[in-house]
């Protein structure tokens, strides 16, 4: 399906290509979001434009407010597996703890806060898929580390922390949210259809954890009170190891993703290693994920699964479902 751009559209590119300034690139990119047909075969191209959009409207903030300090050594974070996850919560709630229970990550875990001062990735194994977690220092209403706005940029979604052994837990999880929101990331039970492209909106999941806590019950009525129903939740101690299959199966969900098998002519499938595609996906953007120059040439698909007969000739363009297995014809 082809995108088809205007005309309109590659005059404000050119603007765009020409313009000397962050404020000059941002007004042509502003008006390239405003121009572009909204629909499925644009989706790559909305996903670059709001990743410009965003990081110019950063660089001209951070400009208005002085030179940015250098953060120590480099803090990108190449995406690995199923999607990337962000932990995000304040100080001393147990993100750390939780991501040496969930993967074979080794932060600094101790009983003070602020133990956390870079971001710390790790792998979480769920059923026959990996799925990336990135713990990243707590926030307060006085420190928020930069680099937090440019990681949380790429990542895919959140899990929110609470503390349930911390009678102002609920309050200190609203200012990680209002301190966010400040940085234009927005956490979301979903993301919404017109979503600004000058904020990026992170599907989260509220974890309340320290449920092990003799208050934790009552602690908990309060946050729903305080924070609402804006988050799916599920209540864990990473401490004592409760609640975490429930976890790493909401965790997969955040991503909305579904896992899909391939197979060569006459051979069994490979069913070791899915590749995982975004729900509602097609089989010419799985054989995008399989090589890049597969999409435009794949002509047809054998699929076994849900959706299909088992073995049925389908199109380029037919949408597969969670666990299909695909063989795919150039």
């Amino acid at each position: 399906m082809a995108v088809n751009l205007p005309p309109q559209y590659h005059d404000a590119e050119a603007r765009y290509k020409k313009g000397r300034t962050p404020e000059e690139k941002l007004a042509a990119l502003r008006e390239m979001w405003v121009i572009l047909p909204k629909h499925k075969a644009s989706e790559k191209v909305q996903a670059d434009l709001k990743t410009k959009i965003s990081e110019l409207t950063d660089e001209i903030e951070q400009a208005k407010l002085g030179p940015k300090k250098a953060a120590p050594g480099s803090f990108k974070i190449p995406k690995q597996g199923a999607g990337q996850v962000v932990f995000l919560g304040p100080p001393n709630a147990g993100k750390s703890r939780l991501i040496t229970r969930l993967t074979k990550a080794t932060p600094t875990v101790a009983a003070y806060p602020f133990t956390t001062r870079e971001p710390v990735p790790g792998m979480m194994d769920y059923e026959d898929v990996r799925v990336q977690l990135v713990d990243l220092p707590p926030i307060t209403a006085d420190l928020y580390e930069p680099f937090i706005t440019d990681i949380t940029r790429g990542a895919d979604a959140a899990v929110l922390f609470l503390d349930l052994a911390d009678d102002d837990g609920p309050a200190a999880t609203q200012v990680v949210i209002d301190r966010l929101k400040e940085a234009r990331r927005v956490l979301v039970r979903e993301i919404p259809a017109d979503d600004d492209p000058t904020t990026y909106s992170l599907r989260t999941l509220l974890v309340g954890n320290k449920a092990d806590d003799e208050a934790a019950d009552i602690r908990l009525e309060i946050a729903q009170e305080a924070i609402g129903v804006q988050f799916p939740l599920v209540v864990i101690s990473a401490e004592q190891g409760t609640g975490l299959d429930a976890l790493r199966k909401e965790i997969y969900n955040l991503l909305g993703v579904m896992r899909i098998y391939t197979k060569l002519p006459g051979k069994p499938p490979d069913m070791a290693s899915p590749f995982t595609c975004p729900i509602g996906s097609s089989v010419a953007e799985l054989a995008g994920r399989v090589h890049k120059e597969f999409e435009e040439g794949v002509k047809s698909a054998r699929v076994w699964g849900s959706g299909a007969f088992d073995g049925q000739t389908v199109g380029r363009d037919h949408i597969l479902r969670d666990k299909d297995v695909v063989e795919l014809h150039l």
